[in-house]
């Protein structure tokens, strides 16, 4: 459709202009409208890549506040936010573990156990991610910090980098897969990710609706597991990797694993280093310490023991540029819920739910509150202001308390595969470079619908059988 950067980046302009020039619908702020331009176009340009999408973010932050929608503090939030740096560490975390050699000893050791296929690896990396979840609050420090290095390792061990000869080898399939898998886990447990507590609260100030730990366990385990059994599969043959079969891995591996010798004492930091911050991010929960300052604190014993210099910290690009767009994005978020314009079109859906039955409405509401994840880049944000809106809607439509408050919790996990913003470990797998944009996004939304299918479908018989509604 466009031919030039130029006329990217000019359909981009003209997308903003229009909505900024549009008139205020009633019920909405005129600053929000502006809000909403600038995130919209902001949306566009991340798609269409007239420049680096760094760039585009930092321009959008800088006419927020030059244009007066914002005030400067606000529009430079964003980059203060502790989820950015988790994100930043964990790449830090990934270059502790590729430059001390940790990370291809261990991706050499899978490849040893269970190498003979990609799909196999795919499915390992999924159970870890699962047996991890119920422990660890933060998706981005268990697919971020624990999974993603390990991952990266094992694309390098398979000599799959992030270029357009080698990805497609085995990178972009085990990217993608791990990634979606780690979404999935974080809807099967309230302690897999922060803003299922959220949920558990708004439901029982929305709809009266008490959900402990075992209720929700017991309610997503049987989608939540049928949808981890489909999404490696369905990935495997979405994006085929190039790389199916390989029965001599563990063979190579082994060889590899001898020529390697012992571990050296930079695996030894960071294996260290490592064990603790899972074993810290593991009981965050219990100790109340933040991921991110366990993140920030563990790269520093990395640095004072010089697994990783500062000078690797500084060259770490991918680490810096995620920091920047997803910060300025997080920014452009915030400052639109605070607007008011989420609230306004949560109050707009539930005005034509009118003259439908209670199910109908639930699953009318469930598509849209998880479709309208596009617009967000953090899940504590979308909980925030649309959970406890769809929930009352559903009940006054008609459907079950219990069930309009679990279906839409379940939501909240799934909901971040969607875009490479979505939620934490999104930039993390994006930013490794493996797969574009529309890749990212085609892929995404494919296996939404999938666990769409999984949750509200299989999901509602199984919440029926044990007497959810």
């Amino acid at each position: 459709m466009f031919k030039t950067n130029f006329q990217k980046g000019l359909f981009t302009i003209l997308v903003g202009l229009a909505i900024w020039f549009m008139p205020v619908p009633e019920g909405l702020k005129p600053q929000a409208m502006k809000i909403f331009a600038i995130f919209v176009a902001t949306i566009v340009g991340f798609i269409l890549h007239p420049l680096p999408i760094g760039a585009i973010a930092l321009i959008s932050v800088g006419l927020t506040g030059f244009l007066k929608v914002v005030k400067p503090a606000e529009a430079l939030a964003g980059f203060g936010n502790a989820t950015i740096w988790l994100i930043v560490s964990a790449f830090l975390f990934a270059l502790g573990f590729i430059k001390s050699g940790l990370g291809k000893r261990i991706a050499y050791k899978i490849m040893a156990a269970i190498g003979s296929s990609s799909l196999k690896l795919g499915y390992t990396m999924a159970i870890t991610d699962l047996i991890i979840s119920p422990a660890t609050p933060s998706n981005t420090a268990r697919g971020g910090g624990i999974l993603f290095p390990v991952v990266r390792s094992l694309c390098s061990a398979f000599e799959s980098e992030p270029d357009e000869k080698s990805r497609k080898r085995i990178g972009a399939y085990l990217m993608k897969s791990t990634f979606q898998a780690d979404c999935i886990t974080s809807s099967m447990f309230i302690t897999s990710v922060a803003p299922n507590s959220l949920c558990v609260a708004l439901a029982a100030q929305a709809a009266g609706v008490n959900i402990s730990w075992g209720g929700w366990a017991l309610a997503c385990i049987v989608p939540g597991l049928l949808a981890l059994i489909i999404c490696p599969y369905i990935i495997y043959k979405l994006f085929p990797p190039e790389l199916k079969e390989t029965p001599e891995a563990p063979e190579i591996a082994r060889k590899e694993l001898e020529a390697m010798g012992p571990m050296s004492g930079d695996e030894k930091t960071v294996l260290g280093v490592f064990l603790m911050a899972l074993g810290m991010w593991a009981t965050s929960s219990f100790t109340g310490f933040n991921a991110t300052m366990i993140a920030l604190v563990c790269i520093g014993l990395m640095l004072c023991r010089h697994a990783i210099e500062w000078d690797d910290v500084i060259k770490e690009k991918g680490a810096w540029d995620t920091l920047v767009w997803m910060g300025g994005l997080m920014s452009l978020a915030t400052a639109l819920n605070k607007s008011g314009f989420i609230t306004w079109f949560a109050k707009i859906v539930a005005a034509n739910m009118g003259g439908i039955s209670g199910i109908t409405a639930l699953i009318i509401l469930a598509v849209i509150y998880m479709y309208a994840h596009y617009g967000f880049a953090s899940l504590s944000a979308h909980v925030s202001a649309m959970f406890a809106a769809f929930v009352a809607v559903a009940v006054e439509a008609g459907a079950p308390a219990g069930l309009s408050a679990m279906a839409l919790a379940s939501l909240t996990g799934i909901m971040g595969g969607l875009t490479h913003y979505a939620t934490g470990p999104a930039p993390i797998y994006f930013g490794a470079g493996y797969l574009t944009q529309a890749e990212w996004w085609k892929i995404g939304f494919i296996v939404s619908v999938v666990n769409l299918i999984c949750f509200l479908g299989v999901g509602t018989i199984w919440w029926k059988v044990i007497g959810l509604w």
